[in-house]
């Protein structure tokens, strides 16, 4: 029984160190996965880097914007003036405001984008 004791402790020993010689091998191989990573990760940060941003684009960029949000409350004006200037009958904004249950604003902000026509305004309202 001795003999069969010394044979299991034999392959115990064997058996630690080829654990130690593959854990030695995942140290190579975590290092390897390191290295690459780092890599990997340098490039992401030098192309990041490399772009520097150029004041003049980014002012023109902002006059752009500026000059579009000026554009659009030009043409949001015109738009409301064109609007107020169109007839509209009183009548048929009590009407529209009290058979559809709205309020009397939006009942005449819808007949005036149907140039004052109420059938027109009632068909919008009831889609």
């Amino acid at each position: 029984m001795g003999a069969a004791g010394d044979e299991k402790a034999a392959m115990a020993a064997s058996a630690a160190a080829a654990g130690a010689g593959a854990a030695e091998g995942e140290g190579a191989v975590d290092s390897k996965d390191l290295q690459q990573q780092s890599k990997a990760l340098d490039k992401l940060t030098d192309h990041v880097e490399d772009r520097q941003l150029d004041s003049s684009r980014v002012q023109s960029a902002m006059a752009a914007l500026a000059s579009s949000k000026e554009a659009d409350w030009n043409a949001m004006r015109l738009r409301e003036k064109e609007l107020a200037a169109v007839k509209i009958n009183p009548a048929d904004v009590e009407i529209i405001a009290s058979e559809l249950e709205l309020d009397k604003k939006i009942a005449e902000r819808t007949l005036r984008e149907h140039k004052g026509d109420a059938v027109a305004a009632v068909r919008f309202l009831l889609r």
